[in-house]
């Protein structure tokens, strides 16, 4: 094996991005480990990416950890809480052992419908009372009809007798 020709095949680049297959991985470290001129170039290139990351890197914003640090307070928070549900709808006090019930405070009692599907629930409502108008005509209709069968019924009755 030509280990100048394994170099500059791109292989060590592909290990040292993480995109190797665990066969190439194999491969890689076995033949670090058996040539030096392998070791010597997969660290030149980790030297490299690393000073191409340092170079390219960007600072955060000096606001950022303290927006970090409160996230991670207010999840802490948040499972200590989910810690003490007891699944009854209620929670218990961590300290005396009580159920202690959730205030919930709502700007109005009216339920908010997004602007979309009030005129669908608007048009559903119209199309109901619709409904309900043809099915009374349609019912009185049908008794109107009903009765005129009785009636003429009743007239053929008679003209057989």
């Amino acid at each position: 094996m030509d280990i100048k020709q394994y170099i500059n095949s791109g292989a060590l680049e592909v290990f040292a991005t993480g995109a190797a297959t665990p066969a190439e991985e194999q491969e890689v470290l076995f033949l670090k480990e058996r040539y030096p001129e392998v070791r010597e170039a997969l660290d030149e290139l980790e030297a490299d990416m690393e000073h191409i990351a340092q170079t390219m890197a960007v600072t955060p914003p000096a606001e950022s950890w303290s927006k970090i640090e409160a996230e991670i307070n207010s999840l802490i928070v948040q499972e200590a809480r989910a810690r003490r549900y007891t699944g009854q709808g209620r929670q218990k006090n961590a300290y005396t052992d009580t159920p202690a019930f959730i205030d919930v405070e709502s700007e109005s009692s009216h339920m908010r419908v997004h602007k979309n599907w009030r005129w669908v629930l608007a048009g559903i409502f119209i199309l109901g009372k619709i409904f309900l108008i043809c099915a009374i005509y349609f019912y009185l209709e049908n008794r109107q009809t009903q009765q005129q069968l009785q009636e003429i019924k009743q007239e053929l009755k008679e003209l057989h007798r």
